[in-house]
């Protein structure tokens, strides 16, 4: 007669699954939480403390390490192995059906504190399930409830599980136990206290699983999927309306959001193929999405829009004009979201946690991946500098500070020009600085005349300013730090411009 081992976390049809394993033949041994399910559902259950002959320990920390239980599940189908069973009066274990303790759903918890948390780590349950995916060639390892069925349908077919059907259970298995230690790896590190910033890990652990498979990638030739967290949707968010984002949308979008959080009042960003190409900051979230869409109403067309703030009925009646893939936001209220579903049905609204920032970046190389700390804006211990004998007057400052943040989110080499609370032209993704600054001027157009101009690193010559100056803008914010700065500032002062310098560079590449 066979023998099952049952030891779970997650009761779901645990108890039917035993039910038709009873009925099939097979005796029955459980842990104590599970031999009780068990017996409630009026099935007859072996404890694993009947089989030990040892008493569960520590408040249930030590139940099914016993060398009892691992050689029966161990052992092998050699003479030797099944004598050696016999001669110490222990059954071989066929199945294994074990899930683990809900470390990863206990972290997800907003005050979940360290003590709770190592609780939750399962260590005899792990062990069970390596021991079954080891011996796969006799016994079957099973972590997930979904696989139940799956293991009935192979022995009410065939009277076993099938080799090959016990090699896949164990692939899983495996990949369950390692998921669950780099979660574990991943919450312990990231409670450790830095005081040297954020330090690079030795080896990279990720473990993602697929949370959607999109209809293509980039292009409709390409395969994609997004691996996110367990139970995290995009951006950490919900899908309110519309149909499953794409590949661009969720790029786009990302890029959008991380710019939107980086203001604190109330401000619209919106973004085409990765590029901001219009942001604004209000006091009501309703006026900052025009401005936002004057800065080039062009690119607009067809990008993304996020708020840092819940988009209400003003700001949604506000965007009626404009055709949007997708919005994402921390919400929308009920008037927003009626609105959309009447004028926007298809376009996508994502509601995302406020704020939601990763601690690292990713970038996939040819070979290899590259990760680097997130660029959080200037140190907080940077000074800006005036380096031109005319001074920025208050306004200007204001203006600058706006500006200089928002440049911080355009690919380099990123020039942006601004008027107060907004952009109005801007430039980015080029090889060359000087071809950014002619672009983003012309998309200001008349706007450029009192403009200020941020750049996201040094002016390596002296052309870009003189550019920007021949636009009518009238102030400048850059790093500073080319070898030839001390030509770039005679050519500000020239032409009658003050220039800050701010020691800090932001490249976006």
């Amino acid at each position: 007669m066979p023998t099952a081992l049952l030891s779970v976390s997650d009761k779901t049809g645990v108890a039917d699954f035993a039910q038709a394993l009873y009925k099939l033949g097979w005796s029955l041994v459980a842990s104590g939480g599970t031999a009780l399910v068990l017996r409630e559902a009026g099935l007859t259950v072996a404890d694993v403390t009947d089989v030990t002959g040892a008493p569960e320990m520590l408040g249930g920390r030590v139940k099914t390490l016993h060398p009892t239980i691992h050689a029966g599940i161990l052992a092998r189908t050699t003479d030797a192995d099944m004598s050696e069973l016999a001669m110490h009066g222990i059954h071989p274990i066929d199945l294994v059906a074990c899930n683990l303790y809900p470390f990863r759903e206990t972290i997800a918890g907003l005050d979940v504190s360290l003590v709770e948390a190592v609780e939750q780590i399962d260590i005899g349950g792990v062990t069970l399930l390596r021991a079954a995916a080891k011996n796969f060639q006799r016994v079957t390892a099973i972590c997930s409830p979904d696989d139940y069925e799956a293991v009935l349908n192979e022995l009410r077919a065939h009277g076993v599980v099938s080799p090959e059907a016990r090699r896949q259970f164990a692939v899983k298995a495996f990949a369950h136990t390692r998921d669950y230690d780099i979660a574990i790896e991943a919450y312990l590190r990231s409670t450790q206290t830095e005081v040297s910033g954020p330090q690079l890990a030795n080896t990279l652990s990720l473990s993602l699983p697929l949370a959607q498979e999109m209809r293509y990638g980039e292009n409709p030739h390409q395969v994609s999927g997004l691996y996110a967290q367990q139970g995290v949707g995009p951006l950490g968010g919900k899908l309110l309306q519309g149909k499953p984002l794409s590949f661009n949308n969720l790029l786009d979008l990302d890029a959008a959001w991380c710019t939107a959080l980086s203001f604190e009042e109330p401000t619209i960003v919106i973004v085409k193929h990765l590029s901001p190409c219009g942001i604004a900051s209000a006091e009501r979230l309703a006026a900052a999405f025009p401005a936002a869409l004057a800065s080039d109403p062009v690119s607009a067309f067809g990008g993304v829009i996020a708020s840092n703030r819940t988009i209400d009925c003003a700001t949604a009646k506000e965007m009626h004009e404009l055709f949007v893939e997708a919005i994402a936001a921390p919400g929308f209220d009920e008037g927003a979201l009626e609105c959309f579903s009447r004028d926007k049905a298809n376009c996508r609204l994502v509601a995302a946690p406020k704020p939601f920032r990763d601690m690292w970046q990713l970038r996939s190389v040819m070979g290899g991946v590259l990760v680097q700390s997130v660029d959080q804006g200037d140190p907080p211990d940077s000074e800006w500098r005036v380096v031109t004998q005319r001074q920025p007057t208050g306004e200007d400052l204001g203006a600058l500070r706006f500006a200089w943040r928002s440049c911080q989110h355009v690919r380099s080499n990123a020039i942006v020009l601004a008027r107060g609370s907004a952009t109005v032209g801007i430039g980015g993704g080029l090889p060359s600085r000087v071809d950014a600054v002619k672009l983003a001027v012309a998309k200001a157009g008349e706007q450029a005349r009192d403009a200020v101009m941020a750049s996201d690193a040094f002016f390596p010559f002296p052309d870009g300013v003189e550019v920007a100056a021949e636009a009518g803008v009238k102030a400048v914010v850059q790093p500073g730090g080319s070898i030839r700065d001390e030509a770039v500032i005679d050519t500000a002062d020239r032409l009658g411009l003050a220039m800050v310098f701010t020691g800090t560079r932001h490249f976006r590449h």
